[in-house]
């Protein structure tokens, strides 16, 4: 885990990131068809390389401070794709690169399976009886999370818990964790939308 004075440091550094090049405001359509005045896409930050290395470091630091909270082994992390995807490589890729004994193996859940090969719904390094961590980049109402969590229980996963780049703190959370998966953030809206006092 990293020393708490470089964690603060990487966490302005990535949200400086976030501001400048995934926060737009205007009108938009969310994914769930509400409507909103902002819009936040992670995308153009974790598929950055200074940002996708920045949301490796801090998730994979987010990931095994709250395993060791719960004494939990966490096997894998991942998510529905593909705003998960690019947050559970880097994750991964980090926790290599920081020497951990057993490095957090990778996953992605499809929208829908496979439909020719091996008519997989979770491509990439996933076992059944894997506990794992379900990463996703923005939280609103929840709905691609909990697809997500309810693709790897079909497939004999278990769920540690859930972790995410941005809460929208607009009942998404409240909506998972009434399924039983805690939700930990490493950023409100409010921190991204400039709030001196998030």
């Amino acid at each position: 885990m990293l020393p708490m004075s470089d964690l603060n440091e990487t966490r302005t550094s990535l949200l400086e990131i976030l501001k400048s090049k995934s926060v737009f405001h205007g009108d938009f359509t969310l994914s769930s068809g509400a409507k909103s005045t902002f819009y936040i896409d992670c995308r153009l930050t974790t598929f950055d390389p200074k940002g996708a290395w920045l949301v490796g470091r801090l998730m994979h630091d987010l990931i095994r401070r709250e395993q060791a909270a719960r004494n939990l082994v966490v096997n894998a992390v991942g998510g529905l794709t593909m705003g998960a995807d690019p947050i559970a490589l880097a994750t991964g890729i980090y926790s290599y690169s920081a020497k951990d004994a057993v490095p957090l193996q990778v996953f992605s859940v499809r929208k829908a399976p496979k439909a020719h090969g091996q008519t997989r719904l979770i491509e990439g390094n996933f076992n059944k009886g894997d506990v794992v961590v379900v990463v996703d980049d923005v939280v609103t109402r929840g709905e691609s999370t909990i697809a997500a969590i309810s693709a790897i229980e079909k497939e004999g996963g278990k769920v540690a818990f859930v972790a995410v780049l941005v809460d929208r703190q607009e009942g998404g959370r409240d909506k998972i964790e009434a399924l039983g998966h805690k939700v930990v953030a490493l950023y409100t809206k409010p921190q991204l939308l400039g709030d001196p006092a998030a």
